[in-house]
């Protein structure tokens, strides 16, 4: 029921939706009211520099990969591939994939000895035939780059951040000798992830990845060109503080 509800809260929170509707009401109602709202949300909304202010101040900032201690393993969740696209004969990676090359990344420097991949089957529906878990069609990336398989632990049960925690949890607890951890995720989703992680028992490193602001520019072009991008990082910004906030309330971070 929660990872239903979770997804429902995602299509309530998508300011385009919002937008539909405010206009779709201007239109039958003949007001002017929904019609000045629908400006001043696409306004807002496809202003680049606010929504990047805002994910400035909430993304967890970087962190140098040398600022990183010598760890037992890299905590990387998925999240980061198209398991709606066939043939499933190969993995298709979407927007995120910053999350698989940084832990990839750690490993190579020599900063973790393993890579412990957690996630299952994001979506609703049952998977599709042969639809591999999040979890395996990242081992296979991996696999490809180089690392071994005896590097690469999965858990493949979780369906959100708090299983992830969870089932991770259980996968080391039967593996004491793991006990230093660095966490990759997405920088919007890093401080839920480690308030999870945290909850939980475990006090792993941040290392996040794929960062969705940029650096501030000077010159009006960053404060007044319209980027309808901007509504797609609204909506992600919001269901990751609303995720957060429910989190919180629910104890899970």
């Amino acid at each position: 029921m929660f990872f239903l509800l979770s997804k429902v809260l995602d299509l309530v929170l998508l300011p385009a939706l919002w937008l539909v509707a405010l206009l779709l009401w201007a239109l039958w109602s003949g007001r002017r009211g929904p019609l000045r709202a629908a400006l001043l949300l696409t306004l807002i909304g496809t202003n680049n520099a606010l929504v990047n202010e805002a994910l400035l101040a909430w993304e967890v900032p970087p962190v140098g990969l040398s600022s990183i201690a010598p760890a037992d393993a890299a905590l990387l969740l998925t999240g980061v591939t198209n398991a709606e696209k066939s043939p499933h004969d190969r993995v298709y990676l979407a927007r995120g994939a910053d999350r698989f090359t940084h832990a990839l990344w750690l490993w190579r420097a020599g900063r973790v000895r393993r890579i412990v991949i957690s996630g299952g089957y994001g979506n609703l529906g049952a998977p599709a035939a042969g639809q591999p878990t999040e979890a395996r069609e990242l081992r296979t990336l991996l696999r490809l780059s180089g690392v071994p398989d005896s590097a690469i632990w999965l858990e493949e049960r979780s369906r959100n951040t708090r299983e992830n925690a969870l089932f991770t949890r259980d996968l080391l607890a039967r593996h004491p000798d793991v006990r230093s951890l660095v966490l990759v995720t997405s920088a919007f989703h890093e401080r839920r992830a480690l308030g999870c992680f945290q909850r939980v028992g475990l006090r792993p490193q941040v290392f996040p990845a794929d960062f969705r602001s940029t650096d501030r520019r000077a010159g009006p072009a960053y404060w007044l060109v319209p980027d309808a991008d901007a509504l797609a990082r609204w909506s992600l910004l919001l269901h990751e503080i609303a995720g957060w906030v429910v989190y919180e309330v629910l104890g899970y971070c």
